[in-house]
């Protein structure tokens, strides 16, 4: 199945020279749904997760399924004053602005062989954040996962020496 096939591009959204990817299309899909989440299970569970993290929104939209098929946790980085008890936070920007990314401060332990999943890798940002989020409460991370790769904007090459899988590139 071909996984680019269920992802619409949406010119100028959020704003203006924005090309957004909707995922909407293959979460709607059952099959292509199932494929997708299949993969990235496979590819996390070969790398020994013991946790997933996931940013809001859709990264909970994938990593939630993917926790859920390995029989693990499953730990959501939020936006501030999302999170009820005590966090940590990581501040980072994005291809259009900046934004801050909170964790539970008890939610990861030293350990932990945690995997991001996300819907979306392009400058790297948001990944580099739950990147030092989760190392910052002890946690190794084993990988990123993401549904799709932007390579022009060259996350992979900001995020660093992460094993990074990616199902879709653009």
């Amino acid at each position: 199945m071909k996984l680019n096939e269920y992802i619409k591009n949406v010119p100028n959204f959020p704003k203006d020279g924005i090309q957004f990817k909707d995922i909407t299309p293959l979460l709607e899909d059952g099959d292509a749904f199932r494929e997708a989440i299949d993969e990235l299970t496979t590819w996390a569970s070969s790398l020994g997760a013991t946790k997933v993290v996931g940013p809001d929104a859709r990264g909970f939209i994938l990593g939630c399924p993917v926790a859920y098929a390995l029989k693990t946790g499953f730990v959501p980085v939020r936006k501030p004053g999302k999170l009820p008890r005590e966090t940590i936070s990581q501040s980072y920007e994005l291809e259009y602005g900046s934004n801050t990314l909170c964790m539970h401060k008890d939610a990861l332990k030293k350990g932990d062989k945690v995997v991001i999943i996300d819907d979306l890798l392009a400058t790297g940002g948001t990944v580099v954040a739950a990147i030092n989020l989760c190392e910052k409460l002890g946690a190794e991370v084993m990988g990123v996962g993401v549904l799709i790769e932007l390579s022009e904007l060259k996350g992979r090459e900001f995020i660093g020496n992460y094993n990074i899988k990616s199902l879709i590139s653009y």
